[in-house]
């Protein structure tokens, strides 16, 4: 029974990553470095949910309060308002990266195929269609980090959104843009 209850070792977690990045190849890297910076801007706006907007959003509202001048108090909500949609752009920029370099290592996966079928001939059909899938096997990974990237982001700007609309009506101010 104890048996049963223990976890893989991280040895075999290693060599398992190893072997997932020398299958796909040295895109894969890319693909992780790209990854790493969308997830940790996501991360970032996560944060920015839960613990900085709403001390932001009482602050933004007690100043506005305070404040007699329409000029300046729709400053403080345009401040708010950017402070909302920051870090999107960026994140949507990776989110659609991610694909693209995936298709990359199919293209340099695709013609390493080629040249070992130039170079032993199409004898050998195992080896042809390991070559094609090592190299369609980065445009996967590409696409499974968009999508988690995507859900993320989707879920996130919705809120924002939400968030802004929200501002504009309990406040009864202009349109910041």
């Amino acid at each position: 029974m104890k048996e049963l209850l223990m976890l893989p070792d991280i040895y075999d977690w290693l060599f398992a990553l190893g072997q997932f990045f020398q299958t796909g190849g040295w895109v894969l890297y890319l693909i992780l470095a790209v990854s790493f910076l969308m997830f940790t801007l996501v991360l970032e706006r996560v944060s920015f949910r839960l613990w900085s907007y709403p001390r932001q959003r009482s602050n933004t509202l007690s100043s506005m309060r305070k404040e007699s001048l329409p000029a300046k108090r729709l400053s403080l909500l345009c401040d708010l308002d950017m402070a909302l949609s920051d870090q999107f752009s960026m994140i949507k920029t990776l989110i659609m990266l991610c694909p693209l370099i995936g298709l990359l290592g199919t293209v340099t996966g695709m013609i390493q195929v080629f040249d070992s079928l130039a170079l032993y001939g199409t004898g050998n059909p195992r080896m042809m269609a390991a070559g094609v899938a090592s190299a369609t096997f980065p445009t996967m990974t590409g696409m499974a980090a968009a999508v988690a990237g995507l859900l993320f982001y989707n879920r996130l700007s919705r809120w924002s959104e939400s968030e802004r609309k929200n501002l504009r009506l309990s406040l009864n101010e202009g349109v910041c843009q």
